[in-house]
């Protein structure tokens, strides 16, 4: 691909990124106390130093109970915040913007990391209870517990301080999580939400509660600062979360200040069968561009600087979320043909030849 679109600079509200290649959010379960280590003080600018635009840590918990597991990350003190400050300093150092995606695992919380086997991580073990919009457990995890009218006004509460947490950190860029069976997207899916009250039921019930945190969320996040929310924009299953839906609430987010939708899939059913391919969501995401006329970001299985290039030039995204490739080879950015030799740190230019 010749033309020179993912190197092309992207300017959202008063935030210019240098490119169009950003980092997805991927846990590392890696954290202790919802503290960052020295495993995040290496892997997160390095991925800086590897050209990434945008560098969006993984999915950090506004809660303690709200981690995917006792090894995430969290954001719900001023110590928190604090021990983030030096990594967000290093990745802006490097070139890249960094971002956090603030996110609740609701009845998906309190499990073993991936290479620990998963499953749930009961409280004599170190878990603790989960909770949902309804009572429905995912899988064979625990039966969550319902989430009264109460417990959602501290939930609000919990996004906006880590969203303050969040500015005081360093970081650049919030992306809400509302995807992937966490509980943002638990309350949008019928599948997890069997709620009688004002939070369920039809669609505009069913979007309420992500809609107030959206809401309470820009409001406390600096007007000069972008805002992003990563949605599923299907659950793979009949009588799940449609794209239909997805575009419904995509307008509502545009008009409560939302700047781009990080356009993924899946995540709350566990027997869903999902067409993984190459560039799989690449539709979802341009459906989504064409009908609510809101900015997007596409993300699955685009392996190469190359396709992510004819993702853009196609006009199906407005950047590009990268996520296993970044794992694999953090200077996947620089490898395009269109990137800048000066986007090379200096110290690297007796390498290019």
């Amino acid at each position: 691909m010749s033309e020179p679109v993912l190197w092309r600079p992207y300017t959202v509200r008063g935030t210019t990124f240098r490119n169009r290649a950003w980092m997805s959010p991927m846990c590392q379960y890696s954290s202790r106390d919802g503290f960052p280590t020295d495993w995040h003080r290496t892997h997160y600018p390095a991925r800086a130093v590897g050209g990434a635009g945008l560098v969006l840590f993984e999915a950090t918990a506004v809660s303690p109970v709200g981690r995917i597991s006792p090894a995430d990350a969290g954001l719900w003190s001023p110590d928190h915040a604090d021990a983030y400050r030096p990594i967000t300093a290093a990745v802006a150092a490097a070139g890249a913007v960094p971002g956090v995606q603030l996110g609740h695992a609701g009845r998906k919380a309190s499990t073993r990391a991936p290479w620990h086997g998963g499953g749930w991580v009961p409280p004599h073990e170190g878990g603790w209870q989960p909770v949902a919009p309804s009572a429905v457990p995912f899988g064979g995890l625990a039966t969550p517990t319902a989430l009264s009218t109460m417990d959602l006004d501290r939930v609000v509460a919990d996004f906006v301080n880590a969203t303050r947490f969040a500015h005081r950190a360093g970081f650049g860029v919030v992306e809400l999580h509302a995807a992937h069976g966490y509980l943002l997207h638990q309350f949008l899916s019928p599948l997890s939400n069997r709620r009688t009250d004002h939070f369920g039921g039809d669609l505009a019930g069913r979007m309420r509660f992500p809609l107030t945190v959206v809401d309470a969320v820009r409001r406390v996040w600096p007007a000069e600062r972008p805002l992003l929310v990563r949605v599923s924009a299907t659950d793979w299953v009949e009588g799940g979360w449609t794209l239909a839906e997805t575009v419904v609430f995509a307008k509502e987010l545009a008009a409560l200040g939302v700047d781009l939708v990080d356009v993924s899939s899946g995540g709350s059913a566990p027997d869903a069968s999902v067409p993984v391919a190459p560039k799989y969501q690449v539709p979802l995401a341009s459906e989504v561009r064409r009908q609510a006329g809101l900015a997007v970001g596409a993300v699955g299985m685009i392996e190469t600087p190359s396709a992510a290039a004819e993702v853009l030039t196609s006009g199906d995204a407005d950047v590009v979320f990268v996520g296993r490739p970044l794992l694999r080879d953090p200077y996947w950015a620089l490898r395009a043909p269109d990137a800048p030799r000066d986007a090379w740190p200096v110290q690297y230019h007796r390498a290019l030849g």
